[in-house]
């Protein structure tokens, strides 16, 4: 037996709610529509079941199942036909009549679209069937004011019901894509962007700075040696060691800055509005924070780091032009003896 509390638990519970509320509403149409029909007391039995034990079982029903979707469908449709069933026990009395068959039908399409709503029908005929083999076939053309003032609650309550629950369906839907695509921008093992979202920001950074003509930094940052460190102490600890420079980029940046991972060892930055020489300040503070770590899982491990620095140049053609600076800036800090920062200043290279 499914245990209770799966993945389909928030929906049998969406539905149990609804379910109970619009039998009980549905209790007061039906009764005022079966009453001057002087029913026998068995309909009355069902009819008290149908509004008051169904919803339960139905409710229990979908806990125990592994396809809580395709169940509550089934519980829909039977619903359905319950609902058939009294329309011909009210010998199609209008309004009680339009109003259970409605209401059947908003539910219907709300969790199944067109099919659902057409084997709905289908379920309903069946039901209007079912209770012409019952009971003798009439019809009863007038609604009286009574009939009237008791389809009103289930005409004013349950559609504002089932309208606030899809209403709540649709800010969670809205939550949960903004997580996925929140995930889908973001590099699972350090927490920052990936190397997609993070190329779209350096676009969005270049047109800002193009149009506003203000200045900013980006900065490429290499692990050094970081094949060797996997092959030393193995990619676990590699692992780590990736998550401890995406620790240092979040803990030591503005909250404007944007920093990625932009694959393997390789990382990257966005310092908006930052000038030269103090991102080079910034980076170079970073660099000493990451050389000082020491990892528990081997005390002789140290790392360090190579940066490249490019500031924003209006001569940049696109941010291509922009990355690229950033990246001969990165070649000239690791070709000169690595651990260091490299900065672009106008056309040539400066290390410190």
């Amino acid at each position: 037996m499914p245990a209770a509390g799966g993945k389909g638990l928030p929906l049998a519970i969406r539905l149990y709610k609804s379910r109970t509320l619009g039998l009980t509403l549905g209790l007061v149409c039906v009764v005022f529509g079966m009453y001057p029909l002087q029913p026998s007391p068995w309909v009355w039995a069902w009819m008290l079941i149908n509004a008051f034990v169904w919803p339960h079982l139905a409710f229990q029903l979908s806990l125990r199942t592994a396809n809580t979707l395709r169940t509550e469908r089934g519980n829909l449709l039977f619903d359905s036909f319950c609902g058939g069933f009294w329309v011909g026990a009210m010998h199609f009395n209008p309004l009680p009549s339009v109003t259970t068959l409605s209401m059947m039908t908003m539910n219907n399409v709300a969790l199944g679209g067109p099919r659902l709503m057409l084997a709905g029908w289908l379920a309903q005929a069946l039901g209007i069937g079912a209770s012409l083999l019952i009971f003798a076939p009439a019809f009863v053309a007038t609604t009286t004011q009574g009939q009237l003032y008791a389809c009103l609650p289930i005409l004013m309550l349950y559609p504002l019901a089932l309208g606030w629950i899809c209403y709540r369906q649709a800010l969670n839907l809205a939550r949960h894509k903004r997580e996925l695509l929140a995930l889908s921008r973001t590099d699972s093992l350090t927490g920052l962007l990936n190397h997609g979202a993070w190329k779209d920001h350096l676009e969005i950074e270049f047109q800002r700075c193009r149009r506003e003509q203000q200045g900013a930094a980006i900065a490429l940052i290499d692990i050094d040696h970081f094949k060797t460190i996997n092959d030393t102490y193995g990619h676990v600890t590699g692992d780590i060691v990736l998550r401890q420079l995406g620790k240092i980029l979040r803990q030591n940046l503005r909250a404007t800055d944007l920093a990625g991972r932009y694959g393997g060892d390789e990382f990257c930055v966005i310092l908006p509005g930052m000038p030269l020489n103090r991102a080079t300040e910034v980076m170079d503070a970073l660099r000493d924070r990451f050389n000082a770590l020491a990892y528990a899982q081997d005390p002789t491990l140290r790392a360090s780091l190579s940066i490249g620095l490019a500031p924003y140049r209006p001569e940049h053609a696109d941010s291509t032009g922009w990355l690229n600076d950033a990246d001969l800036a990165l070649y000239e800090a690791k070709s000169s003896g690595r651990n260091r920062v490299s900065a672009v200043h106008g056309s040539w290279l400066r290390s410190v």
